[in-house]
């Protein structure tokens, strides 16, 4: 029960996340420091939608059981570029702030999805 319970905050928090970001990926061009950010991890200005689009699909993937293990690997993965890309540039204060970020979708997969009975 408290295994379901943690897996459903964590979730509700992800699914959040992955639709915050995905909607601000989109608005990029009214917060310049985020501009200024993915500049400096060498995102083009044509990539910024991509990236949009996946942090949905992201959200979406895990609302839903049978993609929910997809979901959680693709933002895994899509954390660990930004980390690589922040190495990359030297910012490793980036990467250490992306370390929790990382956390949650491997322990979204350890505690599977909550609304399923083991």
């Amino acid at each position: 029960m408290v295994k379901s319970i943690i897996s459903l905050i964590l979730l509700a928090v992800s699914v959040f996340l992955a639709f915050k970001h995905g909607w601000d990926t989109f608005n990029y061009k009214k917060h310049p420091e985020a501009m200024k950010m993915m500049g400096e991890l060498g995102i083009t200005e044509t990539m910024i939608p991509i990236f949009g689009w996946i942090t949905l699909l992201v959200g979406v993937l895990l609302l839903i059981p049978k993609t929910f293990f997809l979901g959680n690997v693709l933002n895994a993965i899509s954390i660990v570029i930004i980390m690589a890309l922040a190495m990359r540039i030297g910012n490793f204060k980036m990467v250490l702030m992306e370390i929790p970020l990382l956390m949650m979708p491997l322990v979204l997969i350890w505690l599977k999805y909550p609304f399923l009975k083991n």
